[in-house]
């Protein structure tokens, strides 16, 4: 396992949280488990790495997305309304919104 500077986990491949499962340019989202409360830059890098599986967040709460690129945390709906960082407006995956059952309670 590795972690970024940020204190993303997972198979990393840079600093800015890719994985070996996701790695494009535009894959620098990191969530929050709500079980072990830790950044894994995918379900697929948290399930190799804990006992348990990726605990699911209500989309309101709190910082339970990072951004990779500047470490910005903010809820699930403030990701579901924009395609980009509210802080350093880095372009997220919009592919990654296909994966939002793994993260959160509908």
């Amino acid at each position: 396992m590795i972690k970024t500077s940020k204190g993303i986990l997972g198979n990393l491949t840079d600093d800015e949280g890719r994985c070996l499962h996701y790695h494009t340019k535009l894959d620098i989202i990191a969530n929050k488990c709500s079980i072990c409360c830790k950044f894994y830059a995918c379900y697929k890098c948290h399930d190799e790495f804990e006992n348990h599986p990726f605990g699911r967040h209500a989309v309101t709460d709190e910082e339970t997305v990072m951004c990779g690129k500047c470490g910005y945390k903010f809820s699930y709906a403030e990701y579901e309304k924009t395609d980009r960082c509210p802080a350093c407006l880095s372009e997220f995956n919009p592919g990654c919104r296909d994966h939002k059952s793994c993260y959160v309670n509908f």
